[in-house]
């Protein structure tokens, strides 16, 4: 289980999320959701300190964020 998920076909690339991440670990990346947005991505999902502030930002609920050694879902932004 990673700690930073994200629904890649709720994501609409806004950028927010990376701006706000402490750890700097957050990036859009290149390729492309089913809508034809590009997607945040995490490049080094061990550097999350799940502070939740990039599914706190969300603003358009695409990010859950989890602790593996609890294997338990700290923060779910997601809505249907």
């Amino acid at each position: 289980m990673n700690r930073f998920n994200v629904n890649k076909n709720k994501c609409k690339g806004c950028g927010l999320c990376p701006r706000v991440c402490p750890k700097k670990i957050l990036r859009m990346g290149d390729n492309m959701n089913d809508v034809g947005n590009r997607y945040v991505e995490c490049i080094d999902d061990d550097k999350c300190i799940m502070c939740c502030m990039c599914a706190t930002m969300c603003p358009d609920w695409a990010i859950s964020i989890c602790d593996p050694r609890e294997n338990k879902i700290l923060f779910e932004s997601e809505r249907s």
